[in-house]
């Protein structure tokens, strides 16, 4: 850990993490898998707004909305998204004001998933919601939001726009370059090696950040990212340059070469949003067997990618795993219709 994360410490940054984050041994999950030694490391207990991962991405991009002097911040999302929710959250923490644009990235929904989970949350922080009808333009989204802070910025407000597309500096990935070197000083005190983590790989930020970093600071850790949103082939493009743009923030040399970026599309089908039959067996298998709770877009579907690939390396004892839980608990409850029929009747329900 004597290599350098370039000017990291130099950008702006606001505290809003509660951490380290816990790392939890999922010792029932193992025996049921059998043999392997499988961890957890709980970024859902972040702390703000029932945590997550994106807290600790938040911390840089508002760091540098408030040395812009912006007292509003707008965002795009899903509409269950957990980082809107946690944007409107910081937002109100840090005196600001929040817009957020959701899109509309899943068919058919019910009320409950409109109005409940998230949406309920990103209107209790008092931000103000907008809608864009389509779920896969991100560059349309990107200039509809500016769009609004023009309007905004026409009444006096000073506007900060957290973007979505790709081609801006990937400024919430820092958090993660962060949570490498916080993840290799638990292990270094806790004497523990693991040979694998898993995490949920969607905007990239996550995956991206926490490879860069275990890279820059010479780990030999594999990173793998379970696809929650595009295939592995488009998502290995976005990682790939999510990583150079990392590069170019810090001011340092890429570590990551194309070979280090691992991504397994298995568990993605029938889409984001849209739950399958392995992503519900992790969401019972986490409640039932340690208590934990994983929802359906994000962390279901990097659980059901993080035990098979236990289950791959069973009989291994020796070797130990690592589970990201980037959070995401509050969409649990806006996919309460499909997650009552299958925990009722788990061979009847259609995914």
């Amino acid at each position: 850990m004597t290599r350098s994360l370039g000017r990291l410490k130099q950008l702006p940054r606001v505290d809003l993490a509660h951490v380290p984050t816990p790392i939890d041994e999922l010792k029932n999950l193992c025996q049921h898998v059998g043999g392997i030694k499988l961890f957890v490391k709980r970024d859902d207990c972040t702390g703000l707004a029932f945590g997550g991962n994106k807290v600790r991405q938040l911390e840089f991009y508002l760091g540098e909305a408030q040395a812009q002097s912006a007292d509003t911040v707008l965002i795009t999302g899903a509409v269950q998204s957990n980082f809107v929710r946690l944007a409107a959250a910081a937002a109100c923490k840090l005196g600001m004001k929040c817009c957020i644009q959701l899109e509309d990235r899943v068919a058919d929904v019910d009320s409950v998933y409109k109005n409940s989970g998230n949406v309920l949350l990103d209107r209790l922080f008092g931000a103000k919601l907008y809608y864009y009808d389509k779920g896969e333009d991100e560059a349309g989204a990107d200039r509809r939001i500016r769009e609004i802070a023009g309007e905004l910025e026409e009444k006096g407000r000073r506007t900060y726009v957290i973007p979505l597309a790709p081609g801006h500096p990937p400024l919430g990935a820092l958090g993660y370059v962060l949570c490498a070197q916080e993840l290799l000083q638990q292990m270094n005190g806790a004497n523990l090696d693991f040979a694998e983590t898993v995490t949920a790989s969607g905007s990239g930020h996550t995956h991206a950040g926490l490879l860069f970093g275990l890279k820059a600071l010479g780990s030999d850790m594999k990173v793998t990212g379970i696809c929650v949103r595009r295939d592995a082939d488009a998502q290995q493009q976005r990682i790939e340059s999510r990583c150079h743009e990392i590069a170019q923030l810090l001011g340092i040399t890429n570590p990551v070469a194309r070979s280090d970026i691992n991504l397994v599309d298995a568990f993605l089908a029938p889409g984001y949003g849209m739950s399958n039959p392995a992503a519900m067996e992790a969401i019972e298998l986490s409640a039932h067997l340690e208590g934990l709770l994983v929802d359906p877009t994000y962390t279901a579907k990097s659980m059901a990618g993080f035990i098979a690939i236990a289950r791959q390396h069973k009989a291994d004892s020796k070797r130990a795993m690592l589970f990201m839980h980037t959070g995401g608990q509050p969409a649990i409850f806006g996919y309460e219709s499909k997650l009552t029929r299958y925990l009722l009747n788990p061979d009847e329900i259609a995914y």
